[in-house]
Parts: C-alpha cells; structure tokens; sequence
C-alpha cells in the first residue's frame, strides 16, 4: 500500500503535478468516480463510497456493478479492491472499521462535495475532470472481464 506525503493537499501546485494514479488515489478519486459514471455508459455501474469509522480519516470512491470496480488502478475484481484497502488500512491502524454506501449525490458538483469534506472540479490548481476523462480513456477492459460487463 502506498502512502500519501502528509500535508500534500495543501500544496496545490505540487498535488497537481503529481502522477496520475497518485492524484487520483489520494484525494481525486471522487473526481475519478466522477468522471467515470459520465464518460463510460456501462450499464449498471454505480459509485460506492468507504466511509470510516469515528476517529480515522481517507474515505475513498470508486466506481463498482458489483463484481467489477474501477478506481486508479484501472479495472479489477471488486473482491480484489477492498480486501487490498480493507488490509492495507488494517495493518496500518489498529482498529481501523469502515462502511461501504452506494453514492447518491452528484460527483462532480463542487456544493455537494463540499458537504462531505471533499474538493470540487473547481477548487484545484487546474480542472480534474478533464484529466479524469483522459485517464479513464487510457485504461482498457482486461479481456477477462469483459463478459462481466
């Protein structure tokens, strides 16, 4: 599990130049989730939204159908996903819970991420939705989730 550099978000100018996976998986992954719900027709994908318990902070977004889940890593198992977060938050602190809720507020909407604690597209150094678009574009299906979809 990587790590983000503490403080990073209040450094504008760096976070933005940051890589994208880095950008988008510490502190842009709603953008990401976004973006994605947008840009992709999927059928029956929707956002979900780690939420932590009191007293621990990172929640996380990504994009699920319930077997398949894109975030920044690309696509992959939805199993594979939260056991990788469940067990890299776990070892890292001690008594570390957290719930998984279906999105149900506009992710792209600086009012309503503003809410819950999250930035809008508009209060970055530069506009991530654009570069979410991009990012999505690059990545390819695996092969052996295609019939998933």
């Amino acid at each position: 599990m990587c790590l983000p550099i503490p403080g990073m978000k209040k450094y504008h100018e760096r976070r933005w130049r940051q890589p994208d996976r880095i950008f988008f998986g510490f502190g842009a992954c709603h953008i990401l989730t976004g973006a994605f719900l947008e840009e992709r027709s999927f059928e029956g994908f929707y956002g979900e939204w780690i939420i932590l318990n009191e007293g621990f902070i990172g929640t996380y977004m990504y994009v699920t159908n319930g077997l398949i889940t894109f975030d920044y890593h690309g696509y992959v198992l939805g199993e594979k996903l939260l056991s990788r977060y469940w067990k890299g938050h776990q070892d890292c602190y001690c008594g570390w819970q957290a719930n998984i809720e279906k999105i149900d507020f506009p992710l792209l909407d600086t009012n309503a991420l503003n809410k819950r604690k999250h930035l809008g597209p508009d209060q970055s150094l530069g506009d991530p939705a654009p570069r979410a678009r991009d990012f999505i574009k690059s990545e390819k299906l695996p092969a052996q989730l295609r019939n998933s979809i």
